[in-house]
């Protein structure tokens, strides 16, 4: 598969193209930074200046040809809630209508735990979830995609388990590394498209709890 990861250089990110490099996948890395390039011709991906700030239509160019797309972009805690707005939420947006323009019709979300309950949003994380929330909603209402939107809880750095529950009954955490694996497993399983899925870490192999 020809696959395109927005935010590449993030912690998810490098991870997930680290996995479908390492399965055969043609993997493009969006980056904004082209002092990140070196590193992903590196390790077998291809460098694409990429800017969440850009028109739909300029993004679309880059999207041309791919059979997926996955979302793993962030502002990051170290910009201010404009930034949140402009990448989290209407970066989000325009990519999934650059998807469209460009005629991809897979896409994958990273968003994150409780962002459809209001009541259990974290106030210091308050904007963050409002992106969250109105990018998702976006996603599931507002576009014809053949989406997949997964909820991750609290991102830990351990190595990771292989192991997630899906949907569970309360929060907890799980491994950067086990968000990334199951993101790339979900992109060729049929049954992960249409449905939002939250994860932590748990007792299923990924491999089957992505068929659930």
């Amino acid at each position: 598969m020809k696959i395109f990861v927005i935010g590449a250089h993030g912690q998810v990110g490098r991870k997930i193209v680290s996995k479908l490099v390492a399965q055969g996948d043609q993997v493009f890395a969006g980056i904004r930074n082209p002092e990140q390039a070196q590193a992903f011709e590196d390790a077998g991906a291809e460098p694409v200046g990429f800017n969440l700030l850009d028109q739909p239509e300029e993004l679309a160019v880059a999207f041309k040809g791919m059979d997926a797309i996955v979302f793993a972009a962030g502002s990051g805690g170290q910009t201010g809630y404009d930034m949140t707005l402009n990448i989290d939420l209407d970066g989000a947006v325009k990519s999934m209508e650059a998807a469209e323009l460009a005629g991809v019709k897979r896409y994958v979300m990273i968003s994150a735990e409780f962002t459809p309950d209001r009541r259990q949003w974290p106030q210091v994380l308050r904007p963050y979830y409002v992106a969250k929330y109105y990018a998702d909603e976006w996603l599931k209402t507002r576009t014809h995609l053949d989406y997949t939107i997964l909820q991750p809880g609290n991102l830990l750095n351990d190595a990771g388990t292989g192991k997630v529950t899906v949907n569970p009954s309360a929060g907890g955490g799980i491994t950067r590394d086990d968000v990334a694996a199951f993101a790339v497993q979900s992109l060729a399983t049929p049954a992960t498209v249409g449905k939002t899925i939250a994860l932590i870490n748990g007792d299923t192999p990924i491999a089957t709890a992505v068929q659930a």
